[in-house]
């Protein structure tokens, strides 16, 4: 699109650009990615301590504010690099369909974060300081997802760090802020909540290997190829479930988890949708799906937590 039309304000493009596409932009359907961590880490917390409320809330946004600004650098450096087009599918392309400014995007984004920095100072204030580091740090990848010279997202270790510090991070974060500190019981119920944001990231690669290969993107799917990358994602699913029935087996938390296992269409359907489905349009449910499973997988956790701390 050339410049001129980007700055067309027409009615139309007023009406696409108001609150409904600014929501788009966040990607709603990845924030349960930070959502859900939060309150798993809290829901492990509660057998060990009052939990406290406003830390909590503070975690939460701040979560849901960073996770928002990693989608619009996304956006951003998207169009930036030339990747995003008119016929962009999905909620990305943005700046080029509804006439947004590409700067607007970005400051937004730096505004989220400057938020979310001020957030963390509270929870820092009230828990340990050590946690600006962490924080800057998982900021600063947020950031280096898709900007600075090598982006990650463009770069077989993207779901690795997704992964990490969107699931396992985010996870004992909000368990240290309650408690202090960090149990084994918390670093082991987080790791499918980290297989299953990568989950979410592989999801969208897989939608979009064709056009990242075209623009030189070394993805884990584009290296894996099609097929390969459906069976990878139906091994992280796998290994989601079959690690919270180890730890149970294992006793080393409740057998109340075991609810995880109504979930377990959500993930089926992803699979079955990758498989049935070549064109990024018609591979959308299967990502849905995906997400939907992150997100229903982790509050089944959470609820199957709740349940056994009140029995």
């Amino acid at each position: 699109m050339q410049p001129q039309m980007q700055n067309t304000k027409s009615s139309s493009v007023v009406k696409r650009t108001s609150w409904g596409v600014w929501w788009q932009l966040t990607r709603p359907h990845t924030l349960t990615a930070a959502f859900v961590p939060v309150l798993l880490g809290t829901a492990l917390a509660m057998p060990h301590t009052d939990i406290h409320i406003g830390l909590f809330a503070a975690m939460l946004l701040a979560c849901l504010l960073i996770q928002a600004a990693t989608n619009m650098f996304n956006e951003y450096y998207d169009f930036k690099r030339g990747l995003d087009t008119a016929e962009s599918v999905g909620i990305g392309g943005a700046i080029v369909r509804e006439g947004i400014q590409a700067r607007t995007v970005l400051y937004i984004a730096l505004a989220l974060y400057g938020i979310s920095l001020l957030l963390g100072v509270y929870i820092c204030a009230s828990t340990s300081w050590w946690l600006a580091l962490i924080g800057s740090v998982s900021m600063l990848m947020g950031y280096l997802y898709t900007g600075g010279p090598i982006p990650i997202a463009y770069t077989p270790f993207g779901e690795l760090f997704a992964g990490f510090f969107m699931g396992c991070l985010i996870v004992l974060i909000s368990f240290f802020i309650q408690t202090g500190t960090v149990s084994d019981t918390a670093i082991l119920v987080s790791i499918p909540s980290t297989i299953l944001v990568g989950a979410i990231l592989m999801a969208n690669n897989i939608r979009d290997l064709d056009g990242d290969k075209k623009f030189g993107r070394k993805t884990l799917a584009i290296l894996l190829g099609r097929k390969g990358a459906i069976l990878f994602l139906a091994g992280m699913f796998i290994v989601s479930y079959a690690w919270v029935f180890a730890l149970i087996f294992l006793s080393i938390v409740t057998p109340w988890l075991a609810v995880v296992v109504l979930s377990a269409p959500k993930p089926l359907n992803a699979i079955i949708g990758f498989f049935k489905n070549n064109m990024p349009l018609q591979m959308m449910p299967a990502m849905k799906a995906t997400a939907q499973t992150n997100t229903i997988f982790g509050f089944l956790l959470s609820i199957g937590l709740f349940i056994s701390y009140l029995l």
